[in-house]
């Protein structure tokens, strides 16, 4: 049994239950939980450990990478140059990043990035790693690319281009880089420990992660033994040329070693945020109400920036998804808490989103990425969280 350490406000006992099951029933290695309710901590729970190699112990001020829960962080950044009147989501791209245009792409409004409808998943040529990792490659070769699908017809999950995407046009409109961004107008006002672009001085402060696999390869079952439902979902994942595959195949390698410096230290707003538990419910606490007198974004934009812009058939997970402009949206495969809550789910475990109708900010960080639908860990929290309050 792990040691599970922290507090939570007498109320959320469950959420300490269920964080506690984690380690015993379902594969948590080293975790950390954090709950806002109405812009105050009643959930910082943390425990196991932070490298499996070592067995360096998680403590409070552990960092864990946590993939594409990044996301949510990149498009509060956006949000914010939209309240400042700097960014006009309906504006063409191209307005404040001219070569974008090249290829048919002239008229792709913001929005389209945000909400992955801009077919530009895949790259016709994937770059070289350390030339992604150096920013201004992969952003020409994505401006001079043409979008695999007609822009706006349909939406796929831009899981890797999506942070060079929508992390150029803060670049262009802000003069800043979005790790800078970040760090400037979110972090520091907040007291966030959260990095997008890790510095040097915060390394051995990161977790190791850890990698299960789903306990049978479905790619390698025969198509007639795969359960009818998961069938077209399997042969994208056999066809290397399929969405699926393509759009986490944009570097050569494909693979991207996310526990090396370097790529820790570069800024991939889509995928290497690296961070706490506790600045995760925190950010999410700020965007739906006022934290130790910071309020992320007013209101009104907030309810902008949350309204569904894209759902049903995903073109690149092949199930179906729900976007606003930047968050995800609850589906029945990540419920959160409530059908008005927001966010962004990370590979492999990681969540954090924001209830509003409950007054909910959730932060939950794990360093065993297991892949497939048997994982239940986030989920097991966000119900907990939901019982707590109802």
């Amino acid at each position: 049994m792990r040691t599970i350490n922290g507090e939570v406000a007498p109320r959320f006992e469950p959420v300490r239950e269920a964080f506690a099951a984690n380690f015993t029933q379902h594969g948590d290695i080293g975790a950390a939980v954090c709950v806002y309710l109405h812009g105050r901590p009643v959930v910082d729970l943390w425990g196991g450990v932070a490298d499996p190699e070592t067995g360096r112990p998680w403590t409070r001020d552990t960092l864990q990478l946590v993939y594409s829960a990044t996301k949510g962080a990149t498009a509060t950044a956006a949000h914010m140059l939209v309240e400042r009147g700097m960014l006009d989501l309906d504006a063409p791209v191209a307005k404040y990043w001219p070569e974008f245009a090249a290829n048919g792409k002239a008229d792709i409004p913001v929005r389209w990035l945000l909400s992955h409808r801009a077919g530009l998943v895949a790259l016709d040529e994937p770059l070289p790693l350390a030339e992604a990792l150096a920013w201004d490659p992969m952003a020409a070769a994505l401006a001079v690319q043409r979008p695999q699908w007609a822009p706006g017809t349909a939406h796929g999950y831009h899981g890797r281009t999506w942070g060079w995407l929508v992390g150029e046009v803060i670049r262009r409109v802000s003069g800043r880089s979005p790790g800078t961004f970040f760090a400037d107008e979110i972090a520091r006002p907040l007291g966030l420990d959260f990095f997008i672009g890790l510095p040097a001085s915060e390394r051995d402060r990161v977790s190791r992660m850890a990698y299960q696999r789903p306990a049978v390869d479905l790619t390698t079952v025969p198509p007639a033994d795969v359960p009818q439902e998961l069938r077209e979902h399997v042969a994208a994942w056999r066809d290397p040329n399929s969405f699926s595959n393509r759009a986490y195949a944009v570097t050569d390698p494909a693979a991207i070693d996310f526990d090396s410096p370097e790529v820790q230290a570069a800024e991939l707003p889509s995928s290497n945020g690296i961070g706490t538990a506790h600045a995760l419910a925190r950010m999410y606490a700020a965007l739906i109400g006022e934290v130790d007198g910071v309020s992320l974004l007013a209101p009104e934009t907030l309810t902008s920036a949350t309204e569904e812009q894209a759902s049903g058939k995903d073109q690149v997970l092949v199930f179906p998804s729900r976007f606003s402009t930047g968050y995800m949206l609850p589906t029945e495969g990540t419920p959160m808490t409530g059908p008005h809550a927001f966010g962004h789910t990370g590979r492999g475990g990681s969540l954090a989103f924001a209830d509003p109708e409950h007054g909910i900010a959730f932060g939950y960080v794990t360093n065993h990425i297991i892949s497939g639908s048997d994982d239940v860990r986030a989920a097991a929290l966000a119900e907990a969280v939901r019982k707590s309050v109802a």
